[in-house]
């Protein structure tokens, strides 16, 4: 299992959360999508691997390269993590448990049982669109916007995925639950940032 952290400008909170991470797991791949900081320098320094990409793609784009990377690289799964340091590394055994019980192909970070912790706008954009792609899929899906995922490689790379920003979610989660492959949710932490 491999971990793939897309990233731009996350100078900040990048060193800590590769040296977060390799806590549970030695393969780290930042993609450095296109970032004017040091975002790249302060990666490596920390353990990562760094693919860059020379402009800004979007977070779709970069997760397509990671993910492939680490296909490539002979993974079977992958992590996905934001970069800004909201995702708490110590939940990721709960992912490998999860997939291990339901067999899923994809397992989802649920943030909503600590809602409050979620800034303001960035809550209700979620529970809305939640709701729709719910209706969508006909079944409740609790936190459809959440980076923090387990993916099976294989299955991700079978998927007709197109989307190069931030709507790369709810089209990976949509194409899973279509194509019949099982999906599962676990309750994570979230570390507040104070971003909107």
């Amino acid at each position: 299992c491999a971990v793939v952290i897309p990233c731009s400008n996350e100078g900040a909170s990048i060193a800590a959360l590769v040296v977060a991470v390799r806590q549970h797991l030695s393969t780290v791949m930042v993609v450095d999508d296109g970032s004017t900081d040091d975002t790249s320098v302060l990666a490596r320094a920390a353990g990562a691997t760094v693919v860059s990409h020379a402009r800004n793609l979007g977070k779709g784009a970069a997760l397509r390269t990671g993910l492939s990377q680490a296909l490539k690289q002979g993974f079977e799964w992958a992590f996905t993590l934001d970069g800004d340091g909201q995702h708490a590394p110590d939940d990721m055994p709960a992912f490998l448990e999860c997939a291990g019980q339901t067999g899923a192909f994809l397992v989802v970070g649920n943030r909503m049982p600590n809602a409050r912790a979620i800034p303001w706008l960035r809550r209700q954009v979620n529970r809305w669109m939640s709701r729709q792609l719910s209706q969508r899929a006909g079944k409740h899906l609790p936190d459809t916007q959440c980076g923090f995922r387990l993916i099976h490689l294989a299955t991700w790379a079978a998927l007709p995925l197109q989307t190069e920003h931030f709507e790369v979610e709810s089209e990976t989660l949509m194409a899973f639950l279509a194509a019949a492959h099982p999906v599962a949710f676990v309750p994570i932490r979230v570390i507040s940032r104070g971003r909107s």
